[in-house]
């Protein structure tokens, strides 16, 4: 933590009206910070305290607070903004999570990140995140048991039946706040690359958002039939989807580019407009993730499923590594962690990496049935290479000139040894996946989808590699009704090529009821048809916001 003196004063604006202005200066750093906090209120405050920090991967961008981030996405550099600091809570600390509701748990452990937001301020994007009318579960993320180890931590019960949601339907609220903090005045583009999920929980969340408009890129072909139903009928005045003639990762280095192109950052200036972030690269969307790892130790333990104190292993079907990335950070501030698993699709550029200690994205790009893992450059990883390299942004512009210019990068030994004490890697092909499927809800009678399944499938061989029987809990990532068209050909009930026909057929079959944020997908009219090249990705984004 860094300690600042503050100093409230009473100032004029333009206009003649009075705010109060907060002065933040560091005893140590060179760091001035001014936020206007618009109080009409005439006082002087002066006094000395702690604040959250956060710099850049890349080691070039200002070191701000954490509205500041949020709003910002990503940093001048083109590094990620990480808290220079992790929030470490005690035992007693995490203890006194068990009796707590989810949106008790989340306002606890968000305080410590974002702590130049008033604890108001939280509670209220808090409650307007997660609640029964976004939530088909009053537990928000409830843990469910498998078998005597296993247990799944479900995450799809959000409006868009998807993991994303835990996160996207409390950043616009952030967001909105951290705008109004920092005294912004330009309009935000959130500008969002989407493997399938982020995408609708992104247009979910910002969808007629004051002061926002967002931007949706998918690849076309790259995403299940329900998925881009999804995105292509989403209303709202604000929000504009577009696919994108190729894979993910072209889709994602797309939107790298336009957030780092001065010429048009000096454009939208001119017009009043501002980029920022929906993707896990913003700390506003990583940041909640966090609570949900901290929130099933919690019910673990009030399941009796564990004792307090007892360390478990998490599983996670992993991608862009957010969400793993997510579980490493609560275990770095103090949560009870065995082993983070990674479990990859056939894409297994991380598995590789977590084995051998070298990211190659040099290989063939499967489509998969699993398409939210179907990443081969996952952007999250820089935030742990951070943290492997003993936070030297000098090694980590260094592989990330390598990813780019050679498309590998090795990560030397002792980093590879840190990393392996943390993490585990596996993958489940395409065969198996089915396999599993059908297996789980044979032996169980629960239905997971294709993501879920990868994890439950690298789980087996983890054990069997390892003989590691340590309490585990597997995150399910989607709903099995949002992959229905794979989910049915395992369970033998691929008669029909129609993903609409096999949502009720699904549904039938399992006694589930099709979550409500699929019903009647298919009568909805398509609001966004266009199809452009990767090379046009930023006239698009010009065309859009009239520039």
């Amino acid at each position: 933590m860094y300690y600042y003196l503050i100093n409230y004063l009473l100032t004029k604006d333009e206009h003649g009206g009075t705010g109060n202005r907060a002065v933040f200066i560091a005893f140590s750093g060179a760091l001035y910070y001014d936020y206007s906090i618009g109080s009409e209120s005439d006082y002087k405050l002066s006094g000395v305290f702690e604040m959250m920090l956060y710099e850049s991967t890349r080691g070039r961008g200002d070191v701000i607070p954490s509205a500041e981030a949020i709003k910002k996405g990503i940093a001048a550099d083109g590094g990620l903004y990480v808290p220079r600091d992790f929030v470490r809570l005690s035992m007693e600390d995490i203890e006194a999570l068990v009796p707590m509701t989810y949106q008790e748990r989340a306002k606890y452990i968000l305080k410590g990140y974002l702590d130049d937001f008033t604890a108001d301020e939280i509670s209220d994007c808090v409650d307007k995140a997660y609640n029964t009318r976004k939530f088909s579960s009053e537990d928000i993320a409830p843990v469910v048991m498998m078998n005597s180890s296993l247990n799944i931590l479900e995450l799809w019960h959000g409006p868009t039946c998807a993991f994303k949601d835990m996160a996207l339907q409390i950043l616009p609220h952030f967001l909105v706040k951290a705008m109004r903090k920092t005294g912004e005045t330009d309009e935000i583009v959130i500008l969002v690359a989407t493997s399938g999920d982020t995408g609708k929980a992104a247009l979910e969340g910002f969808a007629d958002v004051e002061g926002t408009r967002i931007i949706v890129f998918y690849p076309d072909g790259g995403v299940s039939e329900i998925q881009k139903r999804q995105m292509v009928t989403q209303e709202g005045r604000n929000v504009l989807v577009f696919g994108v003639e190729g894979n993910f990762d072209d889709t994602q280095t797309g939107v790298k580019q336009i957030f780092t192109d001065e010429a048009l950052i000096g454009r939208m200036k001119e017009k009043g407009l501002k980029f920022s972030s929906a993707n896990s690269i913003n700390w506003g969307r990583l940041v909640p993730q966090i609570v949900y790892y901290f929130s099933a130790y919690a019910d673990m333990v009030k399941q009796g499923r564990i004792s307090f104190g007892e360390k478990i292993n998490f599983v996670v079907p992993t991608g862009n590594f957010g969400n793993i990335l997510a579980g490493y950070y609560a275990m770095r501030m103090g949560l009870p962690v065995n082993k983070m698993v990674c479990a990859s699709n056939d894409n297994k550029v991380l598995t590789d990496f977590i084995h051998s200690g070298v990211y190659d994205r040099r290989r063939d790009f499967v489509r998969t049935i699993s398409p939210s893992m179907d990443i081969l450059i996952s952007s999250n990883l820089e935030r742990l290479l951070y943290e492997l390299s003993g936070r030297d942004p000098e090694r980590v512009n260094d592989w990330m000139a390598r990813l780019r210019n050679d498309g590998y990068y090795y990560i030397g030994s002792a980093a590879h040894r840190v990393l392996n004490e943390h993490f585990w890697g596996g993958w489940s092909s395409q065969e198996e996946t089915l396999k599993t499927i059908e297996c789980v809800y044979n032996e169980y009678g629960y239905v997971c989808d294709t993501h879920t399944a990868v994890g439950v499938d690298v789980y087996d061989k983890y054990v069997i590699t390892t003989g590691d029987l340590t309490p585990t809990v597997m995150v399910s990532t989607a709903s099995p009704f949002k992959f229905n068209a794979s989910v049915c050909k395992a369970l033998s009930m691929n008669d029909s090529d129609d993903e609409f026909e096999l949502l009720r057929k699904l549904s039938e079959k399992t006694g589930l009821p099709v979550p409500e944020g699929l019903r009647n997908l298919e009568d909805k009219p398509v609001l966004h048809g266009r199809v452009c090249r990767k090379e046009e990705m930023k006239n698009v984004v010009m065309e859009a916001l009239g520039i």
